[in-house]
């Protein structure tokens, strides 16, 4: 096997080459639009300048590589810069899609795309994959946009759809939801925390480890890979707090319309995952299991 991965700079991406490069029997190829983050850890990994939103270097990589499987990571993922520059948007998460698919198909690659609880309206959960979408943002309008193109393809494709990802990534921009609530509170910062939302929280370990069952099966259709439990945000900074014997009378629990944002949130959603669970054996960690391993990752100063 022969893996291509897109996005290997941001926390998925680096949990896939963590994940894959020890994987015997698997050559693996990873790939950003920007310098290779990883080049210092990972060393032994082979990586090439992509972007994705490039017909020509899609179609030129994919030929000179032939991958026997690609996993697509790469995506503009930040909510509110989506409804901002919808064009932007629409082109990091659907023309570079349409540029995967039609190169995939020449070569007869198998597909991996991630998707998002974010294609539902939110007004139910947790959802299962037959679940009918129906965006209220522009990502998760362009998404959904994604997931079509993707089974328009003409070579095997699986859609792993997942939900609010944390984790501990190497030279990464973005916070998570752990490691805000405990710094916050070791500061003595007072937060406010939105308790009407409902997830199913995904480590980021979890979610690379079921997009390689995904790909070690060659599996085809779509997939909601998350964590099991049903949260609120309010419910996980709780945990936090706990897990790290910090003081929880600074939290203040909210509900969404405390704060102003330029995208609407679906209220409920979360996943079921028998499917996975049945047909891949996949078996993520607990909310309590995800922070402990973050704070190993992250530890305190």
């Amino acid at each position: 096997m022969k893996f291509l991965l897109t996005g290997t700079n941001g926390l998925l991406g680096q949990k896939l080459v963590g994940r894959l490069r020890q994987q015997a029997g698997v050559e693996l190829v990873a790939t950003s639009r920007g310098a290779n983050k990883l080049a210092g850890l990972y060393p032994d990994v082979r990586f090439l300048t992509l972007d994705v939103t490039d017909a020509a270097q899609v179609r030129r990589v994919l030929a000179q590589e032939r991958p026997t499987h690609l996993i697509h990571t790469a995506a503009m993922t930040n909510v509110d810069e989506c409804e901002l520059h919808p064009a932007a948007c629409w082109l990091q998460n659907v023309t570079a899609v349409e540029n995967l698919v039609q190169a995939c198909t020449e070569h007869a690659v198998h597909l991996t795309h991630l998707s998002t609880d974010f294609v539902f309206s939110g007004s139910a959960g947790p959802l299962s994959e037959e679940a009918v979408p129906g965006p209220i943002n522009v990502y998760g309008e362009s998404k959904l946009a994604a997931e079509r193109a993707v089974q328009g393809s003409a070579s095997p494709w699986a859609i792993a759809r997942t939900v609010l990802v944390y984790g501990v990534a190497h030279d990464y921009g973005r916070t998570n939801i752990v490691l805000w609530v405990r710094d916050s509170l070791r500061a003595g910062t007072p937060i406010k925390v939105v308790a009407d939302q409902w997830r199913t929280p995904t480590l980021a370990e979890d979610l690379a480890e079921g997009c390689w069952l995904l790909a070690h099966h060659s599996a085809q259709g779509i997939y909601h890979l998350s964590g099991y439990e049903m949260l609120t945000p309010y419910d996980m900074a709780v945990h936090v707090a706990d897990y790290f014997g910090l003081d929880k009378r600074l939290l203040t629990k909210v509900d969404a319309s405390t704060f102003s944002q330029p995208a609407r949130r679906p209220a409920r959603t979360g996943f079921l995952i028998g499917k996975a669970r049945r047909e891949l054996g996949y078996a993520p960690r607990t909310f309590a299991e995800g922070v402990a391993l973050v704070a190993v990752q992250n530890p305190v100063n």
